[in-house]
């Protein structure tokens, strides 16, 4: 049984700059309420634009924080914060694939599956663990069903 799970050291990362970027917000909006050493538009450009970033990053963090499990012919997909677990056939599996990458001399893959009930999921290499074991597995058992780009 293959499992893909997220990487702790992505999320411990990512929570620690939206840690940061908090923080600076809580800064920016107590400097204000003392009196504030910069002017008016500086505080609504800075706060509007932390807030958008830290919700990115969240949304982000909590849109990728999902479990895979691939085997014995089955494909279990569970998505803990929506509370949604589905477990698919093999045979369900409309189509799947893998999308490479390059910038900074580094790959970034991302393998998309897409199943009969019109469910798309995505995982990438540089978010999950067993990335590479379970692309190798979906090669393997169902080779005819990958869209090569």
């Amino acid at each position: 049984m293959i499992q893909s799970k997220p990487k702790k050291s992505t999320y411990l990362s990512l929570g620690l700059i939206l840690v940061i970027l908090m923080a600076g917000l809580a800064y920016l909006l107590a400097d204000f309420t003392r009196g504030g050493s910069y002017s008016l538009l500086f505080y609504l450009i800075c706060c509007s634009l932390l807030t958008v970033v830290i919700l990115l990053i969240a949304v982000k963090m909590m849109a990728g924080y999902k479990f895979i499990s691939v085997g014995n012919e089955r494909i279990t997909i569970r998505v803990p914060l929506r509370r949604f677990t589905k477990t698919y056939a093999l045979i369900d599996v409309l189509g799947w694939e893998e999308e490479t990458v390059m910038a900074n001399k580094r790959a970034f893959k991302q393998l998309s599956l897409v199943f009969n009930d019109k469910t798309s999921f995505s995982i990438s290499n540089h978010e999950h663990l067993s990335y590479s074991e379970l692309v190798n597995y979906l090669a393997k058992k169902i080779p005819k069903k990958r869209h090569k780009q």
